[in-house]
């Protein structure tokens, strides 16, 4: 899918430890924005490396640096094997299975790995982080199997495939020049691939293997995508239900600004005030105020109520991306002298503390809380879908399934069923987070599965947003058939527009997946998006004022 990005062509996203956002995420991910990284948070990589010599030239026992791991805890390893431990762990640990995750989602998961080790508490050397900057900056896009990790301890086995690369080892995806991706690239080994990055491959140093795949920057990576992902599908969603809410002959009452102060949930008021601003100065709402329906159905009426959850529920998620892009999430840390408290810590070298920051299931829990909201958003526009298509709760000036001739033509009917299906599968995703496995020697015997429920949002979003093309697509062709001295609101015009830019009328029947087709990637390219900000200015969406959405 082609992909509409806030942010210039030559953006540099500056990587400091602390201000990483979604939205940079997204324009390193999709967008090839180069990346640097501050002199503050280089600083802070080099203080760290000094404390982490300084452990090993002490010669205590400390996990991480010259110990054996999960397990093999209490292990010591000798001071002359410490690099092959480094080196070990990282191949062993490369035991991915299934699908090989997208470009995207390994350039986030990277661009979160780098933000997590520049805050200055994993003791990597700046070479390490300046190869992963290379990585990056070149376009070479390391092989990684999507199976493997359990989201404890982080995402081990996906960070180690990435990981690999570092070392000359594993596989890579090279595009001349750093290009976007495509079907240019080339499948390179990681020697191959270092070595048209202009790189030597590394030798890893003590603390460094695990520094570089102990944390939860996979989910994290995935998450940033989804909340951008989920936010514009939120503006597609409002703009498909006003549509409805239009050419079903509905009425916006159900949005006043009144009923929403007196349960004053954000994600309702937001998207009840979309409802209003897309359908002002609507002829065809304002044809029939005065008529005899006292309520419209449920999925009509309520619209704010349930949209507005799901939107609550992202923002939920966007917080919990915001403080992990932005964390130390590997083990152990490595704190500056006197940061640790030496009577609790519990540990010898109370510098060097041990502890379960990559757990992700801070991530996990809010995952599968977004994968029930975005059911429901499907759930909500197949009956809106319903109430255009079926001839029994249609309107009278709506013939059935949107066809003159019914019965010889079918029309959309059978995008109904597709619809119907899609709901389905969203409700099937599960709850990854509620389950666990017993792994490392029982050693680590509780695990987020925090990958698999960003999995399982991801395709639960692509469901929900084709349910949402549909209501699209059904919402235009209904529109057909109202009165053309009536005209649309400005907001519902310009979404009515930009469908039929893509999709002409439906007339004599046709084969619907390609109109389908073509409306979700209008949603999910952005060009919706630029149609309605086109009409109703940027920034259009009210829950852009509570500081959750993207333009």
């Amino acid at each position: 899918m082609s992909e509409h990005v806030v942010g210039p062509d030559d953006a540099t996203v500056v990587l400091d430890g602390e201000s990483l956002t979604p939205e940079e995420v997204v324009l390193v991910a999709r967008r090839d924005a180069a990346v640097a990284v501050s002199e503050d948070a280089r600083e802070a990589v080099r203080e760290a490396r000094a404390r982490v010599e300084g452990v090993v030239d002490s010669g205590e026992a400390v996990y991480g640096i010259n110990t054996g791991f999960g397990d093999l805890v209490d292990t010591r390893i000798g001071d002359d094997r410490v690099d092959e431990l480094q080196t070990n762990l990282v191949r062993s640990h490369a035991a991915g299975a299934g699908r090989t995750l997208d470009r995207e989602e390994v350039r986030a998961m990277l661009c979160a790995r780098i933000n997590a080790l520049v805050k200055g508490y994993s003791g990597i050397r700046e070479v390490v982080v300046d190869h992963l900057l290379a990585l990056l900056n070149a376009g070479v896009t390391p092989v990684v199997p999507s199976r493997g990790s359990l989201g404890a301890s982080g995402d081990l086995a996906p960070l180690a495939h990435a990981m690999l690369v570092l070392l000359g080892e594993g596989e890579a995806d090279v595009e001349p020049d750093g290009g976007h991706g495509g079907d240019s690239a080339r499948r390179l080994s990681g020697e191959e691939a270092l070595d048209e990055a202009g790189l030597e491959p590394l030798t890893l140093r003590a603390k460094e293997g695990l520094a570089l795949i102990n944390g939860t920057q996979l989910s994290v990576g995935v998450a940033a995508l989804l909340v951008h992902d989920a936010e514009r599908l939120l503006r597609a969603a409002d703009a498909a239900g006003a549509l409805t809410t239009e050419v079903t002959m509905g009425t916006t009452a159900a949005s006043d600004p009144a009923i929403q102060r007196v349960r004053p949930h954000a994600g309702q008021a937001a998207s009840a005030a979309n409802v209003k601003r897309l359908c002002a100065d609507s002829g065809i709402v304002e044809s029939h105020r005065n008529c005899d329906r006292v309520q419209d159905a449920y999925s009509v009426r309520c619209l704010p109520q349930v949209h507005g959850a799901v939107r609550d529920a992202v923002a939920h998620l966007r917080d919990a991306v915001a403080v992990e892009l932005n964390a130390a999430t590997d083990n152990p840390l490595v704190f500056p002298a006197g940061e640790v408290d030496r009577r609790t810590s519990g540990t010898r070298n109370a510098d060097v503390v041990s502890g379960g920051n990559f757990h992700g299931e801070p991530l996990a829990l809010r995952l599968d809380y977004v994968t029930s909201a975005l059911a429901e958003l499907a759930a909500i526009a197949e009956r809106r879908i319903d109430r255009l298509l079926n001839p029994h709760v249609q309107e009278d000036h709506l013939p059935p399934f949107l066809t003159a001739e019914s019965g010889v033509r079918s029309g959309y009917m059978i995008a109904g069923y597709t619809a119907a299906s899609l709901v389905a599968e969203c409700r099937r995703e599960g709850r990854p987070s509620t389950d666990n496995a017993v792994v490392s020697g029982n050693q680590e015997d509780h695990v987020s599965l925090s990958a698999t429920s960003a999995y399982a949002a991801r395709r639960a979003l692509g469901n929900a947003r084709t349910v949402t093309a549909i209501e699209l697509l059904c919402a235009a062709q209904a529109a057909e058939f109202v009165d053309d001295d009536l005209a649309h609101g400005v907001g519902t015009g310009a979404a009515y527009g930009a469908v039929r830019a893509v999709v002409p009328p439906l007339e004599d029947d046709r084969p619907p997946r390609p109109d389908i087709a073509a409306a979700t990637e209008l949603i999910a390219s952005g060009a919706l998006d630029d149609a309605l900000s086109g009409a109703l200015g940027e920034g259009w969406d009210a829950g852009e004022n509570e500081g959750r959405n993207e333009g």
